[in-house]
């Protein structure tokens, strides 16, 4: 499972996500990539204002899936985990 995090420097709402997600029982092996959207012109136009935005990724061959934006959303992440 993996989790992706568009972000950007000097953002604290982008680190207390990263932190709430850290904290969150998931229950199995995740790895979380944080991916700086200033770094990309497409990310800055996709997620520009939504930043910090979180993405949950079941498997390789599953499609990320938005999970949520601005804070973490522990209703959204419990439903994509299937609890």
């Amino acid at each position: 499972m993996k989790f992706i995090l568009y972000s950007r420097s000097y953002c604290h709402l982008c680190d207390d996500m990263l932190h709430a997600l850290r904290a969150y029982e998931v229950g199995q092996p995740y790895t979380v990539d944080v991916i700086d959207v200033d770094a990309d012109p497409e990310l800055v136009a996709r997620y520009d204002e939504l930043v910090p935005v979180l993405l949950g990724q079941k498997s390789e061959t599953d499609a990320p899936v938005q999970l949520c934006h601005y804070f973490l959303d522990a209703t959204a992440l419990a439903a994509f985990l299937g609890r």
